[in-house]
């Protein structure tokens, strides 16, 4: 077990937190090692014709330091009463299962990961009426969303490969490459990926599956160039394939600008199809072939301003070159294509749902994120009056991660994850909505823990803004005792706590504290004037926002106010940031992969800041704007003792230009200060670093805020 270099064993020792006593009614609360156990279900797929559905199931490996995955396939329908998942893949690193349009092959991407070399990701072809699965490619540099055609002959997938990749793997004549980089563009590296490979745009490649596969087949390059493209989708006839790309060659100096391609099966230059001026993915091309639904956001608002945060919208359009593509949901103010954010999404496995469409092409499906819920609407696509009318298919607190449907609607798959539920899949009627849940794949866990509903609490601001947020109380909540808070400040800053599992709020709750975790201004799910309300103004109002919510909970009677602590991961660290060197009414802040210096940002983060979204120019054009909105400004109004959480490859908010320089600063005003680095982690650290260390961080937040907020003796943070 890797740990941080500066606390010696006996002080990570001091950490471990002793199970608590099993309640009077059988029940547990929840433990931050409880997460070892932990099974998640990601890209859930519908069979044609619905009888069954295959899903990835992730789990932790035995040394708690990776993930493994595999394909699982239930029933649609309970024969019994009882339904059984059966595992259809060994994995353990195999993710993306995709039916053939017959339902008699599955096709997946499978991970070959040896140590020290980047993984061999190849299509295997698996077929359903027994057998093992077997390889279809074998590309050099690995393939990645396949894609069947209509009539289930061929594969279409992406990758970086070049065709004279393949003549050096066969003669093994390949010279050592050289490790120097020569880098010309101001986006280069990739938090999480690493370093882009210059020269190596992701293409469109196209693979024959034959009836009887005994050897991975030749693939076809179709396109070709220096842009990369995305998401193939075939036409009806399997003539054309339909892509998305930006051919731009230095994209970032001017908001994003996606087209949508055509391009021939069997290879040939592109034709642009349309594109809105903005963001676009998620095709989804119309049963009888004509139109194409897609999911995009436009770039700049009314008067051609850029915006901060553009809300996503459902837009159709002809699959025919020359026409102006239709904006259905202009007129409903909340998030196509959004989600909820929680700490227990898949760590593995994941895939963004498409849009799907009804039968006889008059409706599109797609999930929407609106007050902190994520649920499916059926948008009418009928010329006329009804044109873009939202009407809900699924309604309930929750969250849906991840959809799929037949091909002619009449069945959905979702995996809906609650507060108390971490994700399950529900089989949805696609008419009436009515939902029947088909797994517990953590059943046998939660039965013995005693998890709890946040209660949702609006509040108004200090300019009479409303606010939402959720409280989550200790399983024991006694009404008339105080508590100590944690306010929670999710990052972003575009995006939204909601209706979803938390392991960590459960957890600081089952411990005993009450943990806030509000929307502020800025947050998704609440339109397009409250998202884009902290533009050039961030951190600003958002923090008031925040310490409104901590005064509505107090005036609850829930709170001790001399008991309180806060913390935030990424755009949430920010805000910790800002929060302790703006008041001293907490006892103790915990920030997480943070910014202190925006300055500093600007010039290593992995994106640029090129385009005038955050901030209207570069920071010696911007002195005053970029000093007066950085954290590290006021530093020396910093009393609360502050723990800085960090990911030592964090390229999204490098350790550099934040929790370095807030502990170095804090250091030199000898203010309580502690770094805890995590080698190795990105900024994904608390939902999908080693589990071994994502336990790790749950303790070290828990024990800042017992040692500070309750004060309890706690001597791992002496001076070593």
């Amino acid at each position: 077990m890797t740990r941080p270099a500066f606390l010696a064993a006996a002080a990570v020792a001091a950490l471990l937190v002793v199970p608590p006593a099993r309640a009077a009614d059988g029940l547990r609360p929840i433990t931050e090692t409880d997460l070892y156990a932990f099974q998640w279900i990601a890209d859930p797929r519908i069979a044609p014709d619905g009888a069954e559905i295959v899903y990835t199931r992730v789990t932790v490996n035995a040394k708690h330091d990776d993930y493994e995955s595999s394909l699982w396939l239930i029933p649609a329908a309970a024969a019994g009463g009882v339904r059984s998942a059966r595992q259809l893949s060994a994995g353990p690193h195999d993710t993306s299962p995709r039916w053939s349009p017959d339902g008699k092959r599955i096709a997946f991407l499978r991970s070959i990961e040896t140590p020290g070399q980047p993984p061999n990701v190849q299509i295997y072809v698996l077929p359903m009426d027994g057998g093992e699965a077997r390889p279809l490619t074998a590309m050099p540099k690995g393939a990645s969303a396949p894609v069947w055609s209509p009539d289930g002959r061929f594969i279409a997938f992406t990758s970086s490969t070049k065709e004279q990749d393949f003549e050096k793997q066969k003669d093994g004549s390949d010279e050592e490459p050289s490790d120097v980089r020569v880098i010309t563009k101001a986006v280069y590296r990739m938090n999480g990926i690493g370093y882009y490979e210059p020269g190596r745009p992701d293409h469109i490649w196209t693979v024959e599956v034959p009836a009887a596969l005994t050897a991975p087949s030749r693939a076809k390059q179709i396109t070709k160039g220096e842009f990369s493209e995305d998401d193939p989708v075939w036409a009806r006839d399997g003539a054309k394939i339909y892509f998305v790309s930006e051919r731009v060659a230095e994209p970032y100096y001017e908001p994003q600008k996606d087209t949508i391609y055509a391009v021939s099966a069997s290879g040939g230059e592109p034709a642009a199809v349309a594109g809105i001026g903005g963001s676009i993915h998620s095709l989804a091309l119309s049963p009888d072939g004509r139109q194409l639904a897609f999911i995009g956001a436009l770039a700049r608002g009314p008067g051609g301003a850029e915006r901060s945060y553009s809300r996503p919208d459902l837009w159709v359009t002809s699959v025919e070159p020359g026409v102006t593509p239709k904006r259905l949901t202009a007129d409903y103010d909340y998030d196509i294509g959004g989600s909820v954010m929680g700490d227990q999404a898949p760590p593995r496995g994941a895939a963004p749902s498409r849009p799907y469409w009804s039968a006889d092409s008059r409706f599109v499906y797609v999930v929407a994120a609106e007050l902190g819920r994520a649920n499916l609407k059926r948008i009418s696509v009928e010329p006329g009056a009804n044109t873009g009318q939202v009407q809900s298919l699924t309604m309930g607190d929750h969250n849906i991660a991840g959809y799929s449907a037949t091909p002619d609607a009449a069945r959905v798959v979702a995996l809906i994850s609650t507060p108390v539920i971490l994700g399950d899949l529900f089989l949805i009627d696609g008419q009436t909505g009515k939902r029947e849940r088909i797994t517990e794949i953590n059943g046998e866990l939660f039965s013995k823990l005693s998890l709890t509903e946040p209660e949702m609490v609006w509040y108004k601001s200090f300019d009479g803004k409303r606010i939402q947020s959720w409280v989550q109380r200790p399983p024991d909540f006694v009404e008339g005792r105080k508590y100590p808070l944690i306010l929670d400040i999710h990052g972003g800053p575009h995006a939204a706590y909601g209706y979803t599992f938390d392991h960590e709020f459960q957890w600081l709750a089952a411990r005993g504290y009450v943990v806030l975790y509000p929307n502020p201004r800025g947050s998704t799910s609440y339109g397009q004037e409250f998202g884009n309300s902290i533009q050039y103004a961030y951190p600003g109002d958002d923090y008031r926002d925040l310490l409104a919510g901590v005064d509505a909970v107090i005036e609850r009677g829930w709170v001790d106010p001399e008991k309180m602590g806060v913390t935030g991961g990424s755009g949430g660290g920010v805000l910790t940031n800002w929060v302790v060197g703006h008041t001293d009414r907490f006892k103790a802040a915990v920030s997480q992969r943070s910014i202190a210096d925006w300055r500093d940002m600007w010039y290593t983060t992995d994106f640029t800041l090129f385009t005038p979204t955050w901030f209207r120019g570069a920071p010696w054009e911007q002195e005053a704007d970029f000093k007066d909105r950085s954290p590290i400004t006021y530093v020396r109004n910093i009393h609360t003792p502050l723990m800085l959480i960090e990911g030592e490859a964090d390229l999204r908010t490098p350790p550099g230009a934040g929790g370095e320089q807030m502990f170095r600063a804090l250091k030199y005003l000898k203010r309580p200060v502690v770094m805890v680095r995590f080698p190795g982690e990105t900024h994904e650290l608390s939902r999908s670093g080693k589990p071994v260390h994502r336990v790790e961080r749950l303790r070290h937040i828990a024990s800042w805020m017992d040692k500070y907020v309750l004060g309890q003796e706690i001597h791992a943070y002496d001076l070593q």
